[in-house]
């Protein structure tokens, strides 16, 4: 039985440049790999969605192993493990939003002029947290409420279950994001609609979260541990 463990990207950058890491978001993958490296665990297998966050995150574990002196296979790049395109959820159901309800045009408008005025600011509480504005826009695309030409979430879905998992008993950790995370924690809990979206919004970045796997059987073994992150300033959603 394979024991893959999930890992949710450091925390990421602004608004403006959300696919990066923040400096905080580099600590936490350093120290994920500096937990990794003292409890002596080996993995067989590496893999990595292709987005950057993802990839920066797989990059500050490998080298704590090999500052370390230790093996560490190569991380392979998947795009079952990719996140949604967020940008791309933005840029086509805000502006269908903004025509169709005009407190909601009020609203995001306003969060825009924020997140500019503190685009120089990472640890700005705009950056930081998701707003209502960013729920509705969320929640347009899961329901397909507009016109849409990008992947939808049934496709996103689909896409996210042609994740390989190497056969036997192995160690394999996964660098991705909070979403294909949680479909897969849905499918260890037989949950597999939009309810997987309470899972997400609940993972902390560079967090553990472990799946056991033999065939199609899938077992959540463990979720969102943090032993790697004691203090509470070290613990981001986003």
């Amino acid at each position: 039985m394979s024991r893959v463990y999930l890992i949710r990207h450091g925390q990421a950058g602004t608004r403006q440049r959300y696919d990066t890491l923040s400096d905080l978001g580099r600590r936490q993958a350093r120290l994920l790999g500096e937990y990794f490296s003292s409890q002596n665990i080996v993995f067989q297998a590496a893999y990595s969605g292709g987005m950057e966050r993802q990839r920066l995150t797989a990059e500050e574990v490998v080298a704590v192993y090999r500052d370390c002196g230790l093996a560490f296979p190569e991380v392979q790049v998947h795009d079952a493990w990719r996140e949604f395109d967020l940008d791309h959820v933005y840029r086509s159901m805000a502006p269908q939003l903004c025509a169709a309800d005009a407190a909601f045009k009020l609203a995001y408008e306003a969060q825009r002029e924020q997140a500019r005025v503190s685009a120089e600011d990472a640890t700005a509480e705009i950056h930081r947290r998701w707003t209502p504005c960013d729920m509705k826009i969320v929640e347009a695309w899961l329901h397909a409420k507009f016109p849409y030409d990008g992947e939808s979430w049934a496709a996103f879905q689909q896409r996210v279950g042609t994740a390989p998992f190497p056969e036997g008993d192995a160690n394999i950790v996964v660098f991705t994001s909070a979403t294909p995370m949680a479909i897969w924690a849905g499918r260890a809990l037989d949950i597999h609609d939009t309810r997987t979206l309470r899972i997400a919004g609940v993972l902390h970045n560079a967090s553990i979260t472990i799946l056991r796997v033999r065939g199609e059987q899938v077992r959540l073994f463990s979720m969102n541990e943090m032993p790697h992150l004691p203090r509470a300033e070290w613990r981001t959603h986003r």
